[in-house]
């Protein structure tokens, strides 16, 4: 599989390094606008071709699938045009910014015959596959608690009104698409669709810098914090009336958790051994790919469009709140 790379920002570095540890994942080539950013990163990691316009990557014959890692408000265009070349896509997290998007390009791609693939971590960690397992065992599950607060580089340059992308409004920047995303999609991939969303976010500028999402299941209240205007330790707790799981590490990242039953010993879990925290995703797009795995493609999708569905919940309680001057 050959694969093109849409966008230089941040993570694109962290990605090619984990694509290179997926044997049937071949980089042909990059698009960035800026012709030395372009020489640069195509030097550092071997890619052999530059294209100078998203089009002409596009029009490439040997790319079978384009890597979309741009703002978030360019997702759907970006993604639906290279769809529309008839190429499978890879796209950075969040999804799209509104769930009408999210299901365009959802139903698009089926019509099509094609994949569509949200790179989200925390999904194909073999430690979210060990914690789903292990779930049953806390018992009835009474409170749910995860947090993922880190105090932005960015955020000193914001409160004097230099506004980068990630803290913009027009741009759909702010800590639920940010940070917070991350929790929702373990929530959603370990207890489904809540029965109801409510958002409570600390406003600047227009954009929520902090928020408090609480998603309500029928038997219990699960409490997602994220934070780009302040930092704390982070993680996570499940707590149900038989045990407990738990992780101290980030939610992008999880390398860590333990499982405790009442009165016992906790149980330390590490099954995360790849450097690459992009790995994992990238060799499960690789996996269904090569065996044109259809229903894990859906399954995927779906889970993707119910993260989406959370986030326009949330988005729209965020929206009163704008609207109401709180």
């Amino acid at each position: 599989m050959r694969v093109g790379v849409a966008g230089a920002g941040l993570i694109v570095p962290t990605f090619l390094d984990a694509a290179a540890l997926v044997e049937e994942m071949e980089i042909y080539g990059l698009f960035a606008r800026k012709p030395q950013v372009r020489a640069d990163i195509c030097g550092k990691y071997g890619i052999p071709v530059e294209y100078e316009t998203y089009k002409s990557m596009l029009a490439d014959p040997r790319i079978d699938a384009v890597y979309i890692a741009l703002p978030n408000t360019l997702h759907f265009a970006f993604a639906k045009e290279a769809l529309e070349a008839g190429k499978h896509v890879i796209l950075e997290k969040p999804f799209t910014v509104t769930l009408g998007e999210a299901r365009e390009l959802a139903e698009f791609a089926r019509e099509k015959g094609l994949w569509i693939f949200e790179a989200i971590t925390n999904q194909y960690n073999p430690n979210f596959a060990r914690m789903k397992e292990l779930l049953p065992g806390v018992g009835d599950v009474k409170i749910v608690q995860m947090n993922y607060s880190q105090y932005s580089s960015r955020y000193d340059a914001f409160k004097q009104g230099v506004i980068a992308p990630v803290f913009d409004p027009e741009k759909a920047g702010g800590a639920l698409l940010d940070l917070n995303v991350y929790n929702i999609h373990l929530a959603a991939g370990l207890f489904g669709r809540p029965v109801s969303v409510h958002y409570y976010p600390n406003m600047e500028r227009g954009v929520d810098t902090s928020g408090i999402l609480v998603l309500e299941y029928p038997d219990f209240q699960c409490v997602l914090i994220g934070a780009k205007d302040c930092g704390a330790p982070c993680g996570f707790s499940i707590q149900g009336d038989k045990g407990c799981l738990v992780s101290h590490s980030l939610a992008n990242e999880l390398t860590e958790f333990s499982f405790q039953k009442n009165k016992c010993e906790p149980q330390q879990y590490r099954l995360a051994d790849s450097p690459e925290r992009l790995y994992y995703e990238l060799a499960a797009f690789a996996k269904y790919y090569k065996s044109r795995d259809k229903e894990a493609f859906d399954r995927r999708l779906e889970h993707s469009l119910l993260v989406m569905e959370i986030l326009e919940r949330a988005r729209e309680k965020e929206a009163g709140n704008k609207e109401a001057g709180k």
